[in-house]
């Protein structure tokens, strides 16, 4: 078994506690992932994700920079154990040397503040793939999710998990949420996609060997995409919405379009977009859905568009796999479910591998 993630968020953990006073390294950490338990695990190459949240930062160029420096240390202070890919190349000759490969992306397209030179230096920074957006519009396009009702849409969750399940209170505030949920979880974007500017640089990502993203870009943003590029592109971290109807998650034409770009998806391992709970209970997250949603990709798409996107160290801890360690259990988990050994070696690596072949310069 080798494991190829599309995306992790541990280096904005790291840097996030050590903001709040606590030292954790990448070596070996208390998150979901750290470099021994990948080493074990039987990790080929993971992607580090620098994910700016525009809320809290004034300056999202400066923050990215400020997150690569910490990869940057990461990788000198751990060479011994894994080296950065910028090549496709590179993941065999650090495979050859008995290193893990760490690709560098990031996530918030914000940071270059729509300016294309900023795109070339990422790139020169050694990143090679960019998710267009998060949670907010931005210069290049428009999110699925609007982060006004996801304000609203959490307090109404705190409320709920706070009051007495059989009161009139909860029926009342059920009643207040419904509209809110439905909009937030449930409706995505069909007429913000891709902005001019969003174009040119879809354009430039692929002259310049980068892959673009399209988990968190609204459902319009996604055909803009696909009628932009010519080379596959990937959606890093997402499930299928007709498993969960969460609007993170990717219809079934989307997964056979990407699937005809010879693109690829990565299974997020988020509870919430993996199934549904009552609002108010905890979703704790099952190997059983991870499953479900593998499935159904596979069946739409074909095998060859299904991979790994964990969102280890930026979602909660799914309790079934609560970090890199846990690979193992869903390869044996997934092949009890039907999957052969050779379907498997497709979706842990195969597939993303594929896709940087044909994409990496």
């Amino acid at each position: 078994m080798r494991v190829v993630d599309m995306h992790c968020d541990t280096v904005s953990r790291l840097v996030e506690l050590e903001e709040r006073g606590t030292q954790e390294k990448l070596r070996e950490n208390t998150g979901h992932l750290d470099l021994l338990r990948m080493k074990q695990a039987g990790y080929l190459l993971q992607n580090f994700a620098l994910f700016v949240e525009l809320e809290q930062s004034n300056d999202p160029w400066e923050a990215v920079c400020r997150l690569y420096e910490r990869y940057r240390t990461e990788m000198e202070k751990n060479s011994d154990l894994i080296a950065p890919v910028l090549t496709f190349s590179d993941i065999a000759a650090n495979e050859t040397a008995g290193k893990l490969s760490a690709m560098l992306t990031v996530e918030e397209g914000a940071v270059c503040r729509g300016e294309i030179d900023k795109l070339r230096k990422l790139y020169d920074m050694g990143v090679r793939m960019l998710t267009l957006t998060w949670n907010f519009p931005n210069e290049l396009g428009y999110p699925n999710r609007d982060r006004e009702l996801g304000v609203k849409a959490r307090e109404f969750r705190r409320r709920l998990r706070e009051c007495p399940r059989e009161s009139a209170e909860y029926q009342n505030l059920q009643k207040q949420a419904q509209p809110v949920f439905e909009a937030f979880f449930h409706t995505p974007n069909l007429t913000g996609g891709l902005t001019e500017r969003g174009r040119e640089f879809v354009a430039e990502l692929e002259s310049l060997g980068m892959i673009p993203d399209v988990s968190h870009l609204s459902d319009a943003g996604f055909y803009d995409v696909l009628a932009v590029t010519k080379k596959p592109f990937v959606a890093s971290h997402s499930d299928a919405r007709a498993v969960c109807p969460n609007v993170r998650n990717m219809t079934d034409d989307m997964i056979r379009k990407l699937a005809e770009r010879g693109g690829v998806m990565g299974l997020n391992y988020c509870a919430d977009f993996l199934e549904e709970v009552p609002a108010g209970e905890k979703n704790p997250g099952t190997i059983a859905a991870v499953i479900r949603h593998a499935k159904h990709i596979a069946d739409v798409g074909g095998i060859e568009v299904l991979g790994l996107g964990s969102d280890f160290d930026g979602i909660d801890t799914h309790e079934e796999l609560p970090g890199a360690e846990s690979m193992g259990k869903l390869w044996d988990a997934m092949k009890a479910a039907g999957f052969t050994e050779s379907q498997l070696d497709l979706v842990f690596s195969g597939n993303v591998l594929r896709v940087y072949r044909d994409t990496l310069r």
